[in-house]
């Protein structure tokens, strides 16, 4: 699977309720706050399901109030003895700079606070969609670090933080967020020089299919099922999904071994790949 990666700031309105740029905001109580254990036994597997994920992230996949299912999620990692910090925000703040995760970089409240655990939240509407555990003086590892972390699907944050960023989110005909584990698309990576490239993806785990834009042709061809072309007639038994991105729509066949891309300059054929192709 493709891992998930957003780019925002986040202001006022768009989940945080505190300026931009605040990490941690002033805030009344949770809405709706998670009343389960802190500390939760994780378990690692190496699946990608919705369950192996809530395994893996302990209190902070349970603290998520999703419409859909979690995306992420994670528990304790190798930070060393030198790493942790002073307060539970540096703790915090550590799991940045550990994970890297591009999503919302401030906004974030305190929703739970222990002696030495502290859960810290990112709301929309009330509702938890990222939830970060962060313990102190864990064995080895004196002051306060990153336990275990969890994600929504990133269709489910405000589109002021995901707008500017990857995965970009679609449309479904009614004009709703499409959550990324049904469709999304992202550009290629320049440091791989993809950047030129363009692929999208449906489904997920087993059923997960990827589709490339290369009109370029940096992507090698036989990772592809087929030459991509960028002006073809569209298939008379292709089929409107509904699908909208800016000004591309999405079309399938039954088979759904294209993806024909309909823009206002035409339509493009981009090939399946025969395997998931990614940039290391």
């Amino acid at each position: 699977m493709v891992t998930a990666v957003l780019v925002a700031a986040v202001g006022c309105g768009a989940g945080g309720e505190g300026g931009e740029g605040d990490l941690v905001i002033d805030h009344d109580p949770a809405a709706t706050p998670y009343s389960g254990p802190l500390l939760l036994a994780t378990e690692e597997t190496d699946e990608d399901t919705p369950q192996a994920l809530l395994l893996a992230s302990g209190a902070a996949g349970r603290a998520l109030e999703c419409d859909g299912e979690i995306s992420w999620g994670g528990g304790p990692d190798g930070w060393s003895e030198r790493d942790g910090g002073d307060t539970p925000e540096a703790g915090l703040r550590l799991w940045f700079d550990l994970f890297e995760p591009t999503g919302p970089r401030s906004g974030f409240r305190a929703e739970r606070e222990e002696t030495d655990r502290v859960l810290y939240s990112y709301d929309v509407d009330g509702r938890t969609k990222i939830a970060v555990v962060v313990a102190r003086d864990q064995k080895g590892r004196p002051g306060w670090g990153p336990e275990t972390h969890a994600t929504c699907d990133p269709a489910e944050l405000p589109a002021s933080v995901t707008d500017s960023g990857t995965p970009e989110i679609w449309t479904d005909r009614h004009g709703e967020r499409v959550a990324t584990t049904t469709l999304s698309s992202y550009p290629g990576a320049e440091h791989c020089d993809w950047q030129t490239a363009h692929f999208l993806g449906t489904g997920r785990g087993a059923e997960y299919r990827q589709y490339v834009r290369d009109p370029e042709g940096v992507i090698d061809e036989d990772l592809l099922t087929s030459p991509y072309d960028g002006d073809v007639t569209l298939p008379a038994d292709a089929h409107d999904t509904g699908y909208r991105h800016g000004d591309r729509r999405l079309w399938l066949t039954d088979d759904a071994s294209t993806a024909y891309v309909r823009t206002s300059d035409g339509v493009e054929a981009w090939p399946l790949a025969k395997e998931t192709v990614a940039c290391m």
